[in-house]
């Protein structure tokens, strides 16, 4: 090949390879966006917990740890029960502590049935709590596939209520 041909052949390779590479990027992007965001709506009601104490994995005297089984009744915009595992743990300062905790709920919500979990994030710092309890990404069983959200719980007089926004597709 003729030397002063080399050069742009070069240039010309580098722009076809630069071109493709950002028409697969623009393909993939179309390809991989997200979809519409779906409605929220609320689910609102009471629910009835029972939480039983199951042997820790290690107790020790410096760190108070404990671990318990849920058992929920939900009424409501909810119908259903739960069951669940939590694990605790206390700081050193009274009302400091954590837990963790996965449930399965089953029931109907709003007329369609199935199954979905929630995780369950708390915190009290010193008595002020944080609460964050979120759906599991595709957890959703039955008419409940595609379920998303988090649900607030309010104690009010010894009584459990729960607050559930969400984001269900439509039925097919």
């Amino acid at each position: 090949m003729h030397p002063m041909l080399a050069k742009p052949i070069v240039i010309l390779a580098i722009l076809a390879f630069t071109f493709s590479l950002g028409a697969c990027a623009s393909s993939r992007s179309a390809s991989t966006r997200e979809p519409a965001p779906m409605p929220t709506r609320h689910a609102t009601g009471t629910f009835d917990v029972t939480l039983k104490p199951i042997p820790a994995y290690e107790s020790s005297p410096d760190a108070a740890l404990g671990r318990m089984s849920i058992d929920k009744q939900f009424h409501g915009d909810l119908e259903g029960t739960s069951k669940g595992e939590m694990l605790t743990a206390s700081g050193s300062v009274k009302g400091s502590a954590a837990y963790v905790a996965v449930e399965r709920v089953t029931g109907t919500l709003r007329g369609r049935s199935g199954s979905f979990s929630f995780v369950h994030r708390g915190i009290m710092t010193r008595g002020t709590p944080q609460l964050l309890l979120t759906v599991v990404p595709d957890s959703g069983s039955g008419q409940f596939v595609g379920l998303a959200g988090s649900l607030t719980i309010n104690i009010a007089e010894g009584k459990h209520f729960y607050d559930f926004e969400y984001s269900l597709p439509d039925a097919p």
